[in-house]
């Protein structure tokens, strides 16, 4: 289904010790696509607003008031990896959550050639866990992770009731985002059988 892939590294900025994943990623997989993957492994919600701001172009999911705020914004859906290749961009940034501001770092660390066997994309590996939902920024991920792990915080009880369970920095749940990247592959595995489908039966 893919001649190539992009092994991606994602960093979320502004937090040490650093939060990082890697994927492996088909050159066609475009930027709304690439935002999906990006919230399946830290693993986040999509409650948000998201962009990619790559040279000095802004991509996300355009809206009439970005004319009010003096802003272009353009279709994530309408670039591809394969062009960002092609024109020698190997890093750029993705922001997710405008309140929050989580600032990542993209870098493609190589092009090579896929796996006839494998269905992409595929989760590799990274380190940490990444801040709940609506925490407030780094700096309220930092006041959460140290009133986690102290019973005698102040406000522990009521970060584990807000979190709803302990919070363990370096368990990131590894095994559910492998389900969840799977589940993405399953997804276009399907729908690019069924566009194929669909072609071989127009040209009939």
């Amino acid at each position: 289904m893919t001649d190539q892939i992009a092994r991606i590294r994602i960093d979320l900025e502004h937090l040490e010790p650093r939060i990082w994943r890697r994927v492996e990623v088909g050159l066609s997989t475009n930027l709304r696509a690439l935002h999906e993957i990006i919230q399946a492994v830290m693993p986040w919600e999509s409650y948000h607003l998201y962009e990619f701001a790559i040279g000095d172009r802004v991509y996300g999911e355009p809206d009439p008031e970005d004319a009010l705020w003096d802003r272009k914004v353009y279709q994530a859906k309408g670039l591809r990896l394969s062009a960002l290749i092609e024109r020698g961009v190997t890093e750029f940034h993705y922001t997710y959550d405008f309140g929050d501001n989580w600032q990542h770092r993209i870098v493609i660390e190589a092009v090579e050639p896929a796996d006839p066997d494998i269905d992409y994309p595929v989760f590799v590996g990274g380190e940490r866990t990444a801040p709940p939902e609506d925490v407030g920024g780094p700096t309220g991920f930092m006041d959460f992770v140290e009133a986690m792990a102290s019973r005698r915080h102040p406000q522990h009880k009521d970060m584990v009731r807000w979190y709803g369970r302990p919070f363990h920095p370096t368990e990131f749940g590894e095994p559910e985002i492998v389900d969840r990247v799977r589940g993405i592959a399953a997804r276009r595995k399907t729908a690019y059988a069924s566009f194929q489908l669909s072609k071989a039966t127009r040209l009939n």
